[in-house]
C-alpha cells in the first residue's frame, strides 16, 4: 500500500503519528516563578541609602519643629529659660502662635491702629487729613481671602507691639530700640497713606507728607450672651505725638 491509505471515497489519508522515541529526552520541568522587583526594592543599594537618609532628615526636622513649637507655647520652664532665644529664633516670624499651652485664652481686646498726616499741597498750604483706620484696611484685605499675606496679618500689629514694648507710659522711647520702633512704624504709616487716594488728592500732586500722627483705639470684646460678665465697651485711645517725616521718606511714600 502507498504512503497514504485510501479512504472510503478514494481520498488520501494522512499518516498517523509515529511512536515516540524512548531515547529522546523529555521536556524539562518549569522552574519556580520569580516576580519582577518593584518599588524601592528595585532601586540599587545607593539609592536606597539616599532615600533612607532623606526620610531621616525630614523626620528629624519635623521632630525639631514640634519640639520648638511645644516649648514656645509651654509655660516658662528650665529649658526655655536656658534656650529661650533659640526657640524664639526658630518660631518668629513664620510660626508665631497667639495662644499658650494650658492657658488658651483668646485676645479679649480689639486694638486698631489709626493715623493722620499733615501734607503740603502744591500751593504751599498745609492740610491736616482725617484719621485713617489702617487696621480696618488690613481686615478688609483678609476677610474672605483664603491666603492672606503675612504683611496683611502681622506687619502693622507687630510694629505697634514693638513700639509699645519700647516706650514708657508717656510715649517716650526707651533706648535705641525705642527710636528704631518709631522709625519702623512711621515708614509703614507713610507708605500706606501714600497709597490712599484722599491723601494724594490733598497733596495736589506737588506736595508731600510733612508729619504723621498715630494712635491706637482699644475696645473690649463683648462677652457672649450666656456669660454674666460685664465689661465696658467704651473705646480708649493712646495718641502718640506728631512725627516729622524726612523728605526722602515722604517722597517715597506719596507719588
Amino acid at each position: 500500500m502507498d504512503a497514504y491509505d485510501q479512504g472510503e471515497r478514494g481520498h488520501p489519508r494522512a499518516p498517523g503519528p509515529s511512536a515516540p522515541d524512548p531515547s529522546a529526552p523529555g521536556p524539562s520541568a518549569p522552574g519556580p516563578h520569580v516576580a519582577p522587583r518593584t518599588g524601592i526594592a528595585a532601586l540599587s543599594l545607593r539609592y536606597q541609602v539616599g532615600v533612607a537618609l532623606a526620610l531621616a532628615v525630614v523626620a528629624a526636622a519635623v521632630c525639631v519643629h514640634l519640639g520648638m513649637t511645644f516649648l514656645h507655647v509651654a509655660p516658662p520652664n528650665t529649658v526655655t529659660k536656658e534656650h529661650g532665644q533659640a526657640v524664639d529664633d526658630w518660631i518668629y516670624p513664620e510660626f508665631e502662635q497667639n495662644w499658650k499651652l494650658f492657658a488658651p485664652n483668646p485676645l479679649q481686646q480689639d486694638i486698631s491702629i489709626q493715623a493722620r498726616a499733615e501734607v503740603r499741597d502744591g500751593e504751599g498750604a498745609t492740610v491736616t487729613t482725617g484719621w485713617y483706620d489702617l487696621s480696618a484696611e488690613d481686615g478688609r484685605a483678609i476677610d474672605g481671602n483664603l491666603l492672606p499675606s503675612h504683611t496683611q496679618q502681622n506687619e502693622l500689629r507687630r510694629a505697634w507691639d514693638f513700639l509699645v514694648a519700647t516706650h514708657d507710659s508717656e510715649n517716650r522711647p526707651v533706648g535705641l530700640r525705642g527710636s528704631l520702633s518709631e522709625s519702623y512704624l512711621r515708614r509703614i504709616v507713610v507708605l500706606r497713606l501714600g497709597r490712599d487716594d484722599a491723601v494724594r488728592a490733598a497733596t495736589g500732586g506737588g506736595g508731600a507728607v510733612e508729619r504723621v500722627q498715630v494712635r491706637s483705639r482699644t475696645s473690649n470684646v463683648p462677652p457672649p450672651g450666656w456669660s454674666r460678665e460685664k465689661v465696658s465697651t467704651t473705646p480708649s485711645y493712646r495718641e502718640l505725638p506728631w512725627w516729622p517725616v524726612p523728605r526722602a521718606e515722604a517722597e517715597g511714600g506719596v507719588r
